[in-house]
């Protein structure tokens, strides 16, 4: 437990230490989408049965967790294994490789969380209508917590900050677009639609749209959960054998 604080402790620091920072980085993008979509386009269409702008807007904040939570902790694993050698550090460190691949995860995962608080207060300029009730956060952190496994493991197996460029092309993108965030999946044939119905970001989005009152809303939170499940162990492993 101790090692597990030390570490969040770290992470805590320099976040602090780059507060300002961390936050204009966290809301620009997504409070952009807000004005493109809110303002822009947000009275003029309706999509599901509702406006475009109480649409779309979980998705965004969906759709950032993935960015954030996939972004940050992988550029930093790879930051510190290629280029800094900050990570050799922790590899000859008293601290055991679970600890610290779950203390990481979890660091990331607050950011993460943090950078979502943001865009929520941001919504409501743009009268999102969203239901913030525990169902919502519940898909949120679990969101949070996968992409950032995702992320702990591509800084581990990729070798160079240009192949994470790569990385984040073949899964940071894609689901952005495909994952229903900016358009319901009805529109996709059948087929495709039942393959990104098992990606993780279609569940959160999905979850944070149909709320907790919907018929089948006990599998968002089941599969992100079945997702977590396999990566954290995964993450572990890698990290072992990175030490």
């Amino acid at each position: 437990m101790e090692q597990f604080v030390s570490i969040l402790w770290r992470e805590w620091i320099l976040f602090k230490n780059k507060f300002v920072d961390i936050s204009l980085s966290a809301l620009i993008g997504p409070l952009l989408y807000l004005v493109a979509f809110g303002w822009g386009l947000g009275g003029a269409f309706m999509a599901s049965g509702v406006r475009y702008t109480a649409f779309v807007t979980p998705g965004i904040i969906a759709m950032n967790g993935m960015t954030q939570g996939f972004g940050v902790i992988a550029n930093d694993i790879n930051m510190a294994r290629i280029y800094q050698k900050t990570f050799e550090t922790v590899m000859i460190s008293p601290i055991s490789m679970p600890v610290f691949t779950i203390a990481r995860i979890t660091a990331n995962m607050l950011r993460c969380l943090y950078s979502a608080a943001l865009i929520i207060a941001a919504s409501f300029l743009f009268n999102a209508g969203l239901d913030l009730d525990w169902y919502f956060f519940l898909l949120l952190i679990l969101n949070c917590a996968v992409f950032s496994s995702i992320g702990f493991i591509a800084g581990l197996c990729v070798d160079s900050h240009a192949d994470m460029a790569k990385m984040s092309n073949f899964i940071v993108t894609p689901m952005s677009f495909l994952c229903g965030t900016f358009f319901p999946l009805d529109r996709f044939p059948l087929l495709l639609r039942k393959i990104i119905e098992f990606l993780p970001l279609t569940q959160t989005v999905s979850g944070m749209r149909s709320g907790v009152n919907a018929a089948l809303s006990f599998i968002p939170p089941l599969a992100l959960l079945i997702w977590l499940v396999f990566l954290i162990p995964v993450a572990i492993i890698l990290c072992k054998k990175a030490e």
